[in-house]
């Protein structure tokens, strides 16, 4: 079945660019910004609380989102800088890196957005992050017991996306 960027899930999801676990964090937000998932790896440091961390996540994609269609030299409606851009809309941003951290982002039609904080030498994560959505539609949105807003409790995905994401490079 096809969800996201003309690929089909399959059993062999896109070749890690590098051997070992380069990978620090993943969030899941759904449109309203709340945090459906959050999973870390390797981080050493906790300076915030996760409500404040979630917060702050999701601030930093909406302020990003909105300076990039604001800055888009291509369009002509600017729009007002701070105003929520519909998913595809405008110009987008897919990844920032610092010297410390690279963080890749997706969002889907539906609103779904999905952050991977990894180390800063990491590849393109584009088809890495449409893997994950796709895990996400197959055992998410597809489980009948699953209540959309409320955060993933489902061990499968969890495990799926904790053995995916281990092996990026």
């Amino acid at each position: 079945m096809q969800f996201f960027g003309g690929t089909e899930i399959s059993p062999s999801p896109p070749a890690p660019t590098a051997s070992g676990n380069n990978a620090h964090m993943l969030y899941i937000f759904n449109r309203n910004g709340i945090c459906l998932l959050y999973r870390e790896w390797n981080r050493p440091l906790k300076t915030l609380s996760s409500q404040q961390d979630h917060k702050l996540m999701f601030g930093l994609l909406f302020s990003l989102k909105s300076l990039t269609a604001k800055m888009d030299p291509t369009s002509v409606e600017k729009g007002n800088l701070g105003v929520p851009q519909l998913p595809g809309q405008g110009c987008s941003f897919h990844s920032f890196r610092t010297n410390t951290y690279k963080l890749s982002f997706m969002e889907s039609p539906s609103g779904i957005k999905i952050i991977l904080v990894t180390h800063p030498r990491t590849g393109d994560l584009r088809d890495s992050l449409k893997y994950i959505y796709n895990l996400y539609v197959e055992y998410v949105v597809k489980n009948p017991l699953y209540s959309p807003g409320s955060p993933i409790r489902c061990e499968l995905f969890n495990k799926t996306v904790d053995q995916y994401v281990r092996g990026l490079g």
